[in-house]
C-alpha cells in the first residue's frame, strides 16, 4: 500500500486510450504487480487512463479490504454486481457428472439456448486483450443508460452481441486479429499473455524494457 503506486486523476481533457482491466475481488497481489509494471507508463502519460473494474465479493471481509484498497490507490472502479464464476472452469455442482463428455455437451448446448437464441454466437474478440474505437465504447454506454443492453456472463461474448448491435444501426464493425493476442500461456513477441501470476506479470514487463517481448521462467 505505497503512495507511489496511486493511480492519477483522471484528465480533464479527452484521451486517447482508455484501458479496462477485469479483476476479481481477492486478486490484490495480481493488482499490485500491474501497478507496479505496465500501469507506470499510464500514470506518465496525458493521453492514456487505466482503471481496474471489479465486482463485488460473497464475502464480506473481501469486499471492506477491496474498497480500502479502492479509496487508497483511486483506480479501481466498484461494479455494482456480484461475482460469479464461469460453470465451464468452477467447481463441478455435481461432481460424478465432470468427466462425462456428453453430458457436459448437453449442457453447453442448453446453456447457448438459454442464453443466445441461435446455435452460435456471434463473432467476438477473445477477453485476454482487445481494442475497441470509441463510437463502439459511447454506443454501448448509451444502450446500457436506456436499459437496452443485453447483459450475458462472459464479458467477450457480450462484447461480440453488443458490436453485432451496432453493425446493424451504425457502421460496420472490421475485426482485425494476430496471433501475438495470446489466448492462455505466453509465446515470445506477445503482446497480451492470459493467466500470468504476479511474478510473471512484472517479469513480462521487464522483457520489453531491454529491448524484446520474451517469456519468463518465473513462478
Amino acid at each position: 500500500m505505497s503512495a507511489q503506486w496511486k493511480g492519477s486523476p483522471l484528465p480533464t481533457e479527452p484521451v486517447k486510450l482508455f484501458i479496462g482491466i477485469l479483476s476479481a475481488a481477492n486478486h490484490f497481489a495480481k493488482r499490485t504487480a500491474v501497478r507496479k509494471s505496465w500501469m507506470i507508463a499510464t500514470r506518465k502519460s496525458s493521453n492514456s487512463v487505466a482503471r481496474f473494474f471489479v465486482a463485488l465479493n460473497g464475502k464480506k471481509e473481501v469486499n471492506e479490504e477491496l474498497k480500502k484498497e479502492a479509496e487508497f490507490f483511486g483506480d479501481i472502479v466498484l461494479v455494482p454486481f456480484m461475482e460469479a464464476e464461469n460453470p465451464c472452469v468452477g467447481p463441478c455442482k455435481f461432481l460424478h457428472w465432470c468427466d462425462l463428455t456428453s453430458i457436459i455437451q448437453h449442457i453447453n448446448a442448453l446453456r447457448v439456448i438459454y442464453e443466445w437464441e441461435e446455435e452460435v454466437y456471434p463473432p467476438y474478440a477473445n477477453g485476454p486483450g482487445y481494442v475497441i474505437s470509441s463510437e463502439i465504447a459511447e454506443y454501448i454506454v448509451s444502450e446500457f443508460d436506456n436499459q437496452a443492453l443485453r447483459l450475458f456472463k462472459m464479458e467477450d461474448v457480450s462484447m461480440g452481441i453488443w458490436v453485432q448491435k451496432f453493425n446493424k444501426t451504425r457502421q460496420l464493425v472490421e475485426y482485425s486479429h494476430d496471433v501475438k493476442f495470446f489466448q492462455a500461456g505466453c509465446f515470445d513477441g506477445y503482446y497480451t499473455a492470459h493467466y500470468q501470476s504476479p511474478q510473471h506479470i512484472i517479469c513480462l514487463w521487464r522483457k520489453p524494457q531491454s529491448g524484446s517481448a520474451q517469456c519468463c521462467n518465473a513462478r
